[in-house]
């Protein structure tokens, strides 16, 4: 049975443990970390007073650059699905629009998830087999140097109102496209990993920890060593239906033009993946 054990950013073999996790399962947990809760609390409180506001209709997302906000009614349909995902989020980029309000608030954290996540890529690569690392056609870590691709999205999945379309979900099923996704815990449960077979294992909503996931372009440029993990999250049940929950990936993502391998560039690669979303 495969369990989430969190590894302890301090600890002296934290990287090993970390990487060795990524291997196995495609996840790791992190705790301890340097992203401060009351930053995260902060930004939950924000942008959900911006969700509930009609101020989210102005920032309506541009489909050249996909920056802004993308309401329900675009949000994406998982792949080998049918129904859209019951969701609104906010793409935020430093070169993007965002709130006044809010942007020095994402701004700063942006920078602060983009250095751990860069780290943890630098963590990825010098623990990576000697027959994976010569798949790599450049360092991981300078794939992302000064990338304007790494993105955070702020996510809001609305309360129930018993009206949502039958077997439509909060997130179905899916992998993200990316190198890497760092994803502090959300306000409420829901979270599911797929493990073996058909099992999926609750993800810990422990505030203190941080989520972190293999993408589809590490999975392609490690040829499959670190496995893109599948992912969903459940609607809620009973009494919880009435919550909102909000939640904050970084999605680490190279410069276009790195070459991931034979198939595919990271621009090619995100490109079929967007049409396969229905958001390109």
């Amino acid at each position: 049975m495969m369990e989430l054990v969190a590894v302890d950013y301090r600890a002296p073999n934290a990287d090993v443990l970390f990487v060795e996790s990524l291997h196995q399962t495609g996840f790791g947990v992190l705790k301890n970390h340097p992203i401060e809760q009351q930053t995260v609390a902060d930004i939950y409180k924000n942008w959900q007073a911006f969700f509930k506001s009609d101020e989210k209709n102005q920032f309506a997302y541009d489909k050249a650059k996909h920056d802004g906000f993308f309401s329900t009614q675009v949000s994406e349909t998982a792949k080998g699905f049918k129904k859209k995902d019951i969701k609104e989020y906010f793409h935020y980029y430093p070169w993007g629009r965002c709130p006044a309000a809010l942007k020095a608030q994402a701004a700063s954290y942006y920078q602060q998830a983009n250095e751990l996540a860069s780290e943890l890529l630098s963590w990825v690569e010098k623990y990576s087999p000697a027959d994976v690392s010569a798949k790599y056609t450049q360092s991981l870590s300078s794939m992302v140097v000064n990338s304007e691709q790494t993105l955070l999205r702020i996510l809001h999945y609305p309360p129930l109102t018993g009206s949502e379309e039958p077997d439509a979900i909060r997130a179905a099923a899916h992998e993200d496209i990316n190198l890497l996704t760092i994803l502090p815990a959300a306000n409420e449960p829901g979270l599911q990993v797929k493990g073996t077979g058909d099992s999926w294992i609750d993800v810990p909503c422990d505030f203190g920890n941080l989520i972190v996931n293999i993408g589809d372009m590490l999975q392609e440029a490690s040829g499959g060593y670190f496995p893109s993990t599948t992912h969903r999250v459940i609607n809620p049940v009973g009494s919880d239906q009435s919550k909102s929950r909000i939640s904050l990936p970084l999605f680490l993502h190279p410069n276009p033009q790195v070459v991931l391998s034979d198939r595919h560039t990271a621009k090619s690669y995100l490109q079929e993946r967007l049409r396969e979303l229905g958001v390109a």
